[in-house]
């Protein structure tokens, strides 16, 4: 395994790398846990190297204190990499090798999908994760990369700069990895006192509910049951819950033959912010 913390060295060498070989890239934030892993594992099944970027990204925080709280775990992330087999180049990058003298994200319009959800609660949010994707391919030149279905908005947001950015970079979503109580992995779990990560499962428990009655309940009735689970619960407070088309992720009022719905929500776990998904059809 090799570590470059400048885009300069990854660039050189990533160019002596030969056209027949496969590049595939794990962007990441660090802190990383099994999903993450199971990324990387994936990634080296499909291609001849891998390159796993850790970098927090400053413009995708819209709250300065999150940004400052959010776990970094440089030490530990490079001695679970190095355990695995296979060839993994590491960028560990500082902010100045990525933004220089601005630290600021571009603007971008995704059809919308920006404007939902995530979107809603997270001022400019998508633009930094617009920003820094667009960066990161555009110096690792992958044939694909790799995103978990945890960060299922984002997901889309990714394929949908792909195509506006005419990359030529397949983006693969990977399935949400879980703890033994359901809780989806995060490397914000790290912050949940033991009480609060068991108590925390309610979000996947509520999710796993809203999709077995799905098919005979109405979309009203299961957000009306969703916020009754969570005011039920004294340790989390949600910040929203919706069902959404798949494709276009707008909230759905009612179902229409031949969509997919998928079901997501946002709860906070005392200062911690815990996001998850699901399909529901």
């Amino acid at each position: 395994m090799v570590i470059h913390t400048q885009k300069e060295t990854l660039v050189k060498a990533l160019s002596s790398v030969a056209k027949s070989e496969k590049i595939g890239f794990v962007p990441t934030m660090g802190a990383l846990h099994q999903g993450h892993m199971s990324l990387v594992n994936k990634a080296l099944g499909e291609n001849d190297l891998v390159v796993v970027s850790i970098f927090v990204n400053p413009t995708q925080f819209n709250n300065i204190a999150d940004l400052a709280k959010y776990p970094r775990t440089p030490e530990d992330d490079i001695l679970l990499l190095k355990n695995l087999k296979g060839n993994v180049i590491v960028y560990l990058p500082e902010v100045s090798d990525l933004y220089n003298d601005s630290v600021s994200s571009k603007k971008y319009n995704f059809g919308g999908l920006e404007n939902e959800m995530e979107g809603k609660h997270r001022s400019g949010h998508f633009d930094g994760v617009g920003t820094i994707v667009s960066k990161l391919l555009k110096i690792v030149k992958p044939n694909t990369a790799y995103f978990g279905e945890k960060d299922f908005q984002q997901l889309q947001i990714v394929k949908k700069l792909v195509s506006i950015e005419k990359l030529p970079v397949k983006i693969v979503g990977c399935p949400i990895l879980r703890e033994k109580n359901g809780l989806a992995m995060s490397s914000r779990n790290k912050r949940l006192s033991a009480k609060i990560f068991e108590e925390s499962n309610i979000i996947y428990k509520t999710l796993k509910e809203v999709q077995e009655k799905f098919s005979y309940t109405s979309i009203a009735d299961l957000n009306a049951l969703v916020a009754e689970r969570f005011l039920q619960n004294p340790y989390l407070n949600l910040e929203y819950f919706e069902i959404a088309n798949e494709k276009t992720l707008k909230t759905a009022k009612r179902k229409n033959k031949g969509s997919k719905y998928r079901a997501f929500i946002a709860a906070f776990a005392g200062e911690v912010r815990l996001i998850d998904n699901m399909p529901l059809n």
